[in-house]
């Protein structure tokens, strides 16, 4: 499955918002509730937001309002570059999750789980978009 770039950045972007929203702020309001310490949500949430931020200004570089209707395929460096970043965040909160296993609801457990398996089936999107020929 592959999609325009610029709205996988977009996609992207939005999805980093939610996450650094629901990590930032609701999980720490309620860390009882999910059991991760407000130190990682803080960490993974910031993480998100740089994120987001990366994504949002790709996707108004390489817009086609932007770029006229010029092809631009100078974006694949910065989708594997996100696809990257992603995985690495993937990578933190599943150390976070091993690490503090016993403080974790399931719950908390639920949500580390599905956001990880949203980041990935992303990440296999942008990489799939990156290796399409034009």
């Amino acid at each position: 499955m592959t999609l325009q770039p610029e709205k996988i950045f977009l996609l992207d972007g939005i999805g980093a918002l939610l996450s650094a929203f629901f990590l930032g702020v609701l999980l720490v309001r309620f860390e009882a509730v999910f059991g991760m310490p407000k130190s990682a949500l803080y960490l993974l949430a910031s993480l998100a937001c740089l994120y987001a931020l990366y994504s949002l200004s790709c996707y108004f570089r390489f817009s086609p309002r932007r770029r006229g209707n010029k092809i631009n395929t100078n974006w694949r460096p910065y989708l594997r570059g996100i696809a990257m970043a992603n995985l690495f965040h993937c990578c933190l909160t599943f150390g976070f999750v091993i690490y503090y296993y016993a403080k974790l609801t399931p719950l908390g457990l639920s949500y580390f789980l599905l956001e990880f398996l949203i980041i990935i089936f992303l990440v296999r999107i942008e990489l799939a978009t990156g290796k399409k020929v034009d």
